[in-house]
């Protein structure tokens, strides 16, 4: 077992050196004065160079082969699975390709912020030009190493195991039924009372939600950053959200997301910790955990109840403005609109099918990026009702991902809501789950999670994580079943 003990060795390394940077990561959106920008940036790249360089180290490659036919249990083969899987991605590229990537992209993104508000698709699309490019190329090489199409490859980088031809299946399930849930399902628009919510008590608030849901503040923390994130560690985990005076649920609902997250991070397995099978399994399954939290658990009707209770008390001068039905009616709100991040939990789905449906033909070469506007209203048009013609800012031109050349990760925010809807049907079987949170006792809901998905890591492949929690492969029933019941169910 030597040659597997020198590679847990060197990934204990490279994790000591991702915590310095995931820390410095967190100071950097929370903390760090504006003049220390530059000097960070220096010291951050210095670091990557570093990481890179332990990533693909010489010896890496023979170390692998070898562990491979030592005598090893179970976990131990799966995590030299793990390191080959992490090898493989760190040493696919050529440097000058990442290198023109990250220049690209860093020029893109920045250049984005400024045309995204002038509407500047012309503008905007020669960089994009340049990122689509070195990214298809980055894609044709990390396909001819593990043998599958363009995009596939890219996938893999987020959904290890996940193909398109999956994909296809599920989510031609999803838009086989979904637009007649939307109708059934919208809802008045609703918008809450503007008052005065001081951000001292929402953070009492925020911090009293986070220990019920199981959040461990001995090894984490909350903090306000301009976006919320889950960052850090998973001996210290570091959480942040964004605070409103004139409202409260939005900043609650960031907490719960995150504090799913952060769950997960906290409770990966002591043993394995440093080593990439000790780490989350997939975005997807990470993204399972945060919506289990927020949109399972917490635009349900019984955390509702419980939320309005803590609310009243914590804000007893609006009182009148916090009951379960007025609660309830904010939070499970279902209105088609243009904006993904502003999207309610049953058109969600809606923007992430369309993203995939593009930036797969986009990197497969079946489409140019030239052709991204008029596919973008069509299929706008075609699943939420609502067209995008001349208007790139709130259509194509939204999000950030692409100008960096991140195609592949848009699934994994709807794979991630319907794992958690067969996490939840799963669970079900054996807890009362509404009764629990009524109770104020999420005890046996995080037993649950800790035991089937959270200590299991990246021991198993994804497929058969789900298989182990949930005695059957992802089915996009639950998911479903789950949108008809609290949705639709007048």
């Amino acid at each position: 077992m030597k040659n597997y003990q020198k590679l847990v060795a060197h990934y204990q390394s490279i994790d000591n050196f991702e915590h310095l940077r995931a820390i410095c990561g967190w100071d950097q959106a929370t903390n760090m004065p504006s003049g220390g920008a530059e000097s960070r940036a220096q010291a951050m790249a210095e670091l990557a160079v570093h990481l890179h360089k332990l990533h693909t180290a010489e010896e890496l490659a023979e170390l692998i082969d070898k562990a491979s036919n030592e005598q090893l249990c179970a976990q131990q083969k799966a995590s030299v699975r793990e390191m080959k899987r992490t090898w493989l991605h760190a040493t696919a590229l050529p440097s000058d390709l990442v290198k023109a990537k990250s220049l690209a992209g860093a020029k893109c993104e920045h250049q984005w912020r400024i045309q995204r508000k002038q509407n500047d698709w012309q503008g905007f699309s020669k960089n994009f030009a340049q990122v689509v490019s070195l990214s298809k190329e980055e894609a044709n090489i990390r396909a001819a190493q593990i043998d599958s199409t363009p995009y596939d490859a890219m996938l893999d980088l987020y959904e290890p195991g996940m193909t398109s031809a999956q994909l296809d299946v599920l989510f031609g399930e999803i838009t086989s039924w979904l637009p007649e849930i939307i109708q059934q399902a919208k809802t008045p628009d609703s918008r809450q009372s503007v008052m005065n919510y001081s951000v001292q008590t929402q953070e009492k608030l925020a911090n009293e939600l986070m220990a019920f849901l199981g959040f461990d503040f001995n090894h984490g923390r909350l903090d306000t950053s301009v976006h919320p994130f889950c960052g850090g560690t998973s001996q210290d985990t570091r959480i942040t959200t964004r605070y409103n005076e004139s409202e409260y649920l939005n900043a609650m609902m960031g907490v719960i997301h995150e504090t799913g997250h952060a769950c997960y991070e906290q409770s990966l397995p002591k043993e394995y910790q440093g080593l990439p099978v000790g780490k989350a399994r997939s975005m997807a399954i990470h993204e399972s955990q945060s919506l289990f939290y927020e949109m399972q658990i917490g635009r349900g009707d019984a955390f509702i109840e419980l939320l309005s209770r803590k609310v009243q008390a914590y804000f007893p001068e609006h009182a009148t403005q916090a009951s379960a039905g007025q609660l309830k009616t904010q939070l499970q709100q279902v209105k088609p609109s243009l904006i993904r991040v502003d999207a309610d939990e049953v058109t969600y789905p809606a923007h992430i099918i369309l993203r995939y449906d593009i930036e797969k033909a986009l990197i497969n070469g079946d489409i140019q990026s030239d052709d991204i506007p008029e596919l973008w209203d069509a299929k706008m048009t075609q699943l939420l009702g609502i067209s995008t013609k001349g208007n790139y800012k709130d259509g194509c031109m939204q999000d950030i991902h692409w100008t960096d050349g991140s195609f592949g990760y848009f699934p994994s925010y709807t794979l991630g809501a319907m794992y958690a809807a067969q996490f939840r049907a799963s669970m079900a079987q054996s807890l009362d789950i509404d009764q629990l949170v009524l109770s104020e006792d999420f005890s046996p809901i995080y037993s649950w999670l800790k035991t089937h998905v959270w200590q299991n890591a990246s021991i198993y492949t994804t497929e058969e994580l789900l298989i182990k929690a949930t005695k059957e492969p992802l089915n996009t029933a639950f998911f479903k079943n789950h949108l008809l019941a609290r949705y639709c169910h007048n």
